[in-house]
């Protein structure tokens, strides 16, 4: 039996045991990265793709966050040179309005560059669209399952996740208060 592990927004995860790490996805990034040969795996959940977050807030942005679950999956037994990708959300659930509404575009461009950059191949994503998702991804397998949360029910989780975390800045404008 697998254990299970719940990732929120800049959460990171990784193992080399059966687990199955979920999350729930709006506009935010969900990236999963396996290295087949070692059955090692882990998945990480960003909101904006850069900033200048320290601490705690830096995993919420996405050039942290792929650093650190490479990173992580390394220190569990991983290459590098063998991981594959699955990439999730980036959808646009909530009706943000000006230079900020482009957020879900520009999460799914950096990772798609980062991944590109680093030479992991992208084996299958879902993003974009209207729709949240809740990801389940088995780190011992590599297989991800892929819900679509439709309609005012997933603006609804989304919302409330945000609330449920402190928002990091961006700029001279805070996100999702």
């Amino acid at each position: 039996m697998s254990a299970e592990v719940r990732i929120f927004i800049g959460g990171v995860h990784a193992s080399d045991r059966p687990t199955v790490i979920k999350t729930l996805l709006g506009s935010c990034i969900g990236v999963c990265l396996h290295d087949p040969v070692a059955g090692v795996g882990g998945m990480n959940h960003f909101m904006l793709p850069r900033g200048d977050g320290a601490g705690e807030n830096a995993l919420r942005f996405g050039v942290h966050a792929m650093d650190c679950l490479i990173g992580t999956i390394m220190k569990v037994g991983g290459d590098r040179r063998r991981l594959v990708a699955k990439v999730f959300g980036g959808a646009r659930v909530l009706a943000i309005e000006g230079p900020l509404g482009d957020v879900p575009q520009r999460n799914i461009d950096f990772v798609r560059e980062f991944l590109e950059t680093e030479g992991i191949p992208v084996l299958s994503s879902d993003v974009g669209g209207h729709h949240a998702r809740h990801v389940h991804f088995h780190t011992g397998s590599g297989r991800a399952f892929v819900k679509r949360v439709l309609g005012t029910r997933a603006r609804a989780i989304v919302e409330e996740q945000t609330r449920a975390t402190v928002p990091p800045a961006y700029g001279s404008v805070t996100l999702f208060e």
